[in-house]
């Protein structure tokens, strides 16, 4: 791997638009973050847009175009592009640069997946933002490899991008420790948020697995139900990239045990918000999830 040194520069030329790197990422949050680090001199077309669950993602014929046409591809891996997984193999084999985030994160920081196999993992790392600095760093080392010229701006935008990752988890986790301890419970529509519960010490229940495909069954729903009630939690919350349906009949079988639950409000998980907006940030979400979250259970 190659690490980021060099004199910081600032970026006061104009780039040719044919001189630049062209990268495909597929989910939101690779986007924001390779348009963030590569600033000016990348061209970066991101796949998958706001609302858009990456597990049942298929690719069309223009998303086939532009990973062919591509300088770099990055994706996250670790399966949460499931349906693209056969298709990225191939875009490998066609000796076009194919990296996979989740390959920045040693196999001891990653957390277990739903298969009972070895070498199975839960894709969501980017709730935890500590894990979030390494893809940071191992994406810019990309760029670096294969734009070597622009090594000075990348250094620049890496650099600044890391400070603000770090403000944000210690924004996070100081707001996460305004919930009493006991009522640190987070009941979200499927299961994205075991890194995030880990980081920032929340216990973390899925209505639905890691993928919002997995079945959910009448006593699946029960013993949330149960548990709700007999912990009392105030709110569950419902997802952007998440059908509404289970969250809702959760609530149900909550009221028909004598206690009412709020629906907390809107996360976004596999998903960021609207491109141009705050939530549409790496930044921005973790920022609104967690107050949305505080707001609902405090």
């Amino acid at each position: 791997m190659i690490i980021i040194v060099g004199i910081i520069l600032s970026n006061t030329e104009t780039y040719d638009k044919s001189d630049k790197l062209s990268i495909v990422a597929t989910t939101t949050q690779i986007t924001d973050l390779v348009s963030i680090i590569g600033g000016d001199v990348v061209e970066v077309k991101g796949l998958m847009g706001s609302g858009i669950d990456p597990h049942s993602y298929q690719a069309t014929e223009s998303d086939v175009r532009s990973l062919q046409q591509a300088d770099i591809i990055i994706y996250n891996g670790l399966h949460l592009e499931g349906k693209m997984t056969d298709l990225l193999a191939n875009m490998a084999k066609q000796k076009i640069p194919t990296y996979a985030i989740s390959d920045a994160v040693l196999n001891s920081k990653l957390m277990a997946g739903e298969d009972d196999y070895e070498g199975s993992y839960d894709p969501h790392i980017w709730f935890d933002a500590n894990l979030w600095l390494e893809v940071i760093t191992y994406v810019s080392n990309i760029l670096i490899e294969h734009d070597p010229k622009n090594k000075d701006i990348y250094v620049i935008n890496t650099e600044k991008y890391l400070e603000e990752v770090r403000e944000v988890h210690e924004f996070v986790y100081n707001k996460a420790m305004e919930i009493p301890p006991q009522k640190r419970v987070l009941i979200t529509a499927h299961d994205a948020f075991q890194y995030f519960g880990r980081a920032y010490e929340f216990i973390v229940l899925g209505i639905e697995g890691l993928s919002p495909e997995s079945e959910v069954g009448i006593a699946d729903i029960r013993k949330l139900a149960d548990y709700i009630v007999q912990n009392e939690i105030k709110a569950i919350f419902v997802e952007t990239s998440v059908s509404t349906r289970n969250a809702k009949a959760l609530q149900q079988a909550v009221k028909a045990r004598g206690f009412d639950v709020n629906i907390g409000g809107d996360l976004y998980s596999d998903a960021m918000g609207e491109k141009g907006k705050d939530e549409g940030t790496y930044i921005g979400m973790m920022k609104y999830n967690i107050t949305t979250i505080v707001q609902a259970l405090k």
